[in-house]
């Protein structure tokens, strides 16, 4: 992984074996980011997305290992409690262009992955929301 900032976005290359999740965790501290903007785009061979089931307050994963293109990653990343919290989606493409997508779980690197984030000058916190089932936006 290798990282450069300009001004308020920072440029990140993942390589091959990285994942995701971790890599930008690493980011976000390395830079001290309390609140931005991410997206990105790549190749991955694992990917596990998940959905939220609303009445039932709680994710569901599918995890694909094939090769796939990475063709939209976005999220935003704040804080919960003073720790980084990420919360982002992924649409992965297969050899037959079939695409799958939900909310990123884990994502490892099969080639590179290029990663824009804006960094944006302030703070928002996460609490939970028992009603909704989820980590919300804490103004």
């Amino acid at each position: 992984m290798e990282s450069r900032k300009f001004n308020n976005k920072i440029v990140v290359r993942l390589d091959k074996g990285e994942e995701v999740i971790a890599s930008l965790t690493e980011i976000v501290k390395q830079y001290d980011i309390k609140l931005g903007n991410v997206q990105a785009l790549g190749a991955t061979n694992h990917v596990k997305v998940g959905l939220f089931n609303i009445e039932e307050k709680k994710y569901y994963s599918r995890e694909l290992d094939q090769d796939m293109e990475i063709t939209s990653l976005i999220g935003n990343i704040t804080r919960k409690d003073g720790e980084v919290y990420l919360h982002l989606h992924i649409n992965v493409a297969d050899g037959n262009q079939n695409v799958y997508g939900g909310h990123l779980n884990e994502c490892v690197i099969s080639a590179t992955c290029e990663m824009f984030i804006d960094v944006i000058d302030g703070e928002v916190d996460r609490v939970f929301d028992e009603n909704v089932g989820l980590n919300l936006f804490k103004f």
